[in-house]
């Protein structure tokens, strides 16, 4: 990129530590918040009652995340909502609708190529078409709020911050490697599919600087996974069950994805590669 390295308000050393603070005292104020919300609604359930544990988790990191982009952010750093890139709202709508058109595409791309040049299928289920609406609509109702909060963390305040200091595509390549270790855990992970989680987090904070700023990124998280969920695709390892369609994983691994699902794949780089293209030429080259 071309834009200035830098811009005098804070060192890159100092970038850091303040990247570091937002992303480490976020991550404590959501654990602590998530068990008081555990404990409110009648305590730790089975492991299995996932969609109520990822909600709990969102609504928490939501909350923290949110109080330390003000207090860190908007009061100490003195960092605005443009700064952010929260506004202009003119542009949220259409930021938002490309980026999911942009996730989306690259995603059922993804599960296409699985089908075609891997020996996963897809087949019918059982299901009616307006519980496959329902279904999908109930999916993304619990994903949305989840993938916002993973741009509020990884392209909030520490990218905006560390792009000043360094530049913007260090930044990005910064943040990707803790954007892939907050997946780490998820199940059935390959050593690519942490690759492509990695190189996932390159094209949203490109996307990021999209016409639209956070709103874009938050679309092409948002289509990206749903894309996937829309054909019983697991979703970076974890799977959600849609009526009508059922997507069954098969081999090669390393060209599938196997049941971590198609983001454990060569396929999942290959979409995102085009993905990044696509992005990387919308992105906007004003200053930081």
């Amino acid at each position: 990129m071309t834009e200035p390295v830098g811009d005098g308000r804070t060192s890159p050393l100092e970038a850091v530590g303040w990247t570091a603070l937002y992303l480490v005292t976020g991550a404590a104020l959501t654990i602590a918040l998530s068990l008081g919300m555990i404990l409110l609604t009648g305590g730790p359930r089975s492991p299995a009652d996932s969609p109520r544990n990822l909600a709990i988790q969102t609504a928490a990191g939501l909350l923290g995340y949110g109080f330390l982009t003000w207090a860190i952010g908007l009061r100490t750093l003195r960092l605005t909502v443009a700064d952010l890139r929260w506004s202009p709202l003119s542009e949220a709508g259409r930021g938002f609708g490309r980026g999911f058109v942009l996730g989306a595409v690259p995603a059922i791309l993804a599960v296409g190529l699985a089908l075609v040049a891997g020996q996963s299928v897809l087949t019918r289920d059982q299901g009616s078409a307006g519980l496959y609406l329902e279904r999908l609509a109930l999916t993304a109702m619990l994903l949305a709020p989840a993938a916002l909060l993973e741009e509020i963390i990884f392209r909030g305040v520490g990218q905006v911050v560390l792009a000043r200091a360094i530049g913007r595509l260090p930044a990005i390549l910064c943040l990707s490697a803790p954007f892939a270790l907050a997946h780490l855990l998820n199940p059935n992970g390959t050593v690519l599919g942490f690759l492509n989680i990695g190189f996932a987090g390159i094209l949203l904070g490109i996307a990021f600087y999209m016409p639209g700023g956070i709103w874009s990124a938050w679309g092409v998280h948002l289509g990206w996974n749903m894309g996937l969920a829309a054909l019983d695709a697991p979703v970076s390892g974890l799977p959600f069950r849609i009526p009508v369609v059922d997507y069954v994983p098969g081999g090669p691994g390393w060209l599938t994805g196997g049941r971590f699902g198609p983001e454990g794949g060569l396929v999942a780089t290959l979409a995102i590669a085009l993905a990044t293209t696509i992005a990387w030429r919308r992105r906007t080259k004003e200053r930081t």
